[in-house]
């Protein structure tokens, strides 16, 4: 029964749920810093000041999801104190090193100066104000460097060695900790994916205030900038995905083949399987659709190559590690999860690039008609949310990919947990941890919505009582309402 759950399973869900949730806000937050950079260096530039106003209204959504991942960062640390203590102390040599100075400098430079930028409009002229937020994101982005290399760590360690008094790891090199291969692809990957969802954001978000029919120029210049930050943004995820992949390939062996659903080392060349009917009980697929060479063209950028199957690899990794870990180690990583996450993170990307490459053609200049397809306007609003499937897709098949380990090689799963926490003080973080969850991100999408609603701040001086049509009028006209 599910009230009987065992203390790795109830710490492995809150992992799970702290870690997903935390990441919904990571990527929006530097995507939507670099939105607002960008609104406000338009306007530095041409001092057109309806980019001004772009800059300040989305930076409201963009403090809003800052707020939130703070919050939600904060209780992703306390569980790792709580339920992964073993883990900890093995890996704290390691892992604390590039957190604190993830926090020290990158995170201290980033809420410094995302309070200079929010409080200083007018107190710095328009080219010095801009660099508040370009330092702001930058801090964001050096920020997301130090929390993966020590996720890095955990799926390829290097720059260590074990201590033979305690057991635990020992940092020997921190330069070889920074530059660790796996972080160097894994980066990109996701630096590119929140520059996405930034975009995707905004150019959603502008599609509900363009159905609503006020701010019409507000809006069709916020889907513009939105647009090509998410269509870049998407492109070169998928870019760096394929790179990350064909990595993967030689490293994880055994992610990469439960992500095709390949039990069976496969021919040359290699189908790719679209859809997959998995049977994990009997450790096969029961039946596919195929389409020829796409495999080896996908691993390998050839016509032939074949692939090794997850049957193959688990007894490699048995021959390698049971005279450490023991013989009834199970290396067959969650098949159906890791095969559908892939495809529905490489849909999100695929389907982002068509849906702004279109907002960006309906929106041209000589022919703009986006705000007359109100059925796309739709499509691109409910798709506001398309970047953070992608996204969380990708989190679950890194993290889940790398079972049984917590540190690839080095420690199990089962050896992270802590010893003293109970089943009952699990269930009881869940559930609290679940409803705060809830309640923030319902505080969050509450606040968007009437942001939203609210529509941008109007800057244009009052209308004087002799010509109020007149002068409000123009006021209108003048800002893009």
């Amino acid at each position: 029964m599910i009230w009987a759950a065992s203390v790795l399973d109830l710490s492995r869900f809150q992992f799970a749920m702290t870690t997903v949730f935390h990441f919904f806000f990571v990527p929006l937050s530097i995507g939507l810093a670099l939105a607002v950079a960008i609104m406000e260096t338009i306007y530095v530039k041409n001092k057109n000041p309806l980019y001004k106003r772009m800059a300040r209204f989305w930076g409201k959504i963009f403090l809003l999801s800052f707020a939130v991942g703070v919050v939600t960062g904060i209780i992703q640390e306390f569980q790792f104190g709580m339920n992964w203590s073993n883990y900890s102390r093995f890996m704290g040599d390691i892992f604390g090193a590039p957190l604190a100075i993830e926090a020290l400098l990158a995170f201290f430079m980033e809420s410094t100066f995302i309070g200079v930028w929010m409080f200083t409009w007018d107190r710095f002229k328009p080219g010095v104000h801009v660099i508040f937020i370009w330092l702001t994101w930058l801090g964001s982005t050096l920020s997301a460097i130090w929390i993966l290399a020590a996720n890095s760590f955990m799926q390829h360690p290097t720059g260590f060695e074990i201590n033979t008094q305690t057991g635990h790891v020992r940092l020997t090199s921190f330069m070889a900790v920074v530059t660790n291969p796996q972080l160097w692809v894994e980066f990109p990957h996701v630096i590119f994916a929140a520059v996405m969802t930034g975009g995707m954001v905004v150019v959603g978000m502008s599609a509900f205030g363009l159905l609503r029919k006020q701010h019409r120029t507000f809006f069709t210049k916020s889907v513009k900038v939105g647009a090509w930050l998410a269509l870049v943004g998407s492109l070169l995820t998928i870019g760096a995905g394929d790179i990350q992949t064909r990595f993967i390939i030689n490293d994880q062996p055994m992610k990469f083949a439960a992500t095709e659903a390949i039990y069976e080392d496969t021919k040359s060349p290699a189908p790719w399987q679209a859809v997959a009917l998995i049977n994990t009980k009997d450790k096969k697929v029961t039946g596919s659709i195929e389409i020829p060479y796409l495999l080896s063209l996908l691993s390998y950028h050839s016509t032939s190559g074949s692939v090794k199957g997850m049957n193959t690899i688990n007894k490699e990794l048995h021959a390698k590690y049971d005279k450490k870990f023991g013989s009834d180690m199970n290396y067959y990583v969650p098949v159906k999860t890791l095969f559908w996450s892939f495809r529905f993170m490489a849909l999100a990307g695929v389907l982002t690039a068509l849906l702004t490459f279109l907002a960006l053609i309906w929106s041209r200049v000589k022919k703009d008609t986006l705000a007359d397809k109100r059925w796309f306007l739709w499509i691109l609003g409910i798709c506001t949310y398309l970047p953070f499937v992608g996204t969380t897709g990708g989190w679950l098949i890194t993290e889940l990919g790398r079972y049984p380990w917590v540190v690839y090689g080095l420690q199990t799963i089962a050896d992270a947990v802590s010893p003293t926490v109970t089943a009952g003080q699990l269930w009881f973080t869940n559930i609290v941890y679940f409803l705060l969850f809830c309640m923030t991100g319902g505080v969050m999408i509450f606040y968007a919505r009437r942001t939203l609603h609210q529509g941008p701040e109007d800057d244009a001086p009052v209308p004087s009582a002799k010509q109020p049509a007149q002068g409000h009028t123009a006021a209108k006209e003048a800002y893009g309402a």
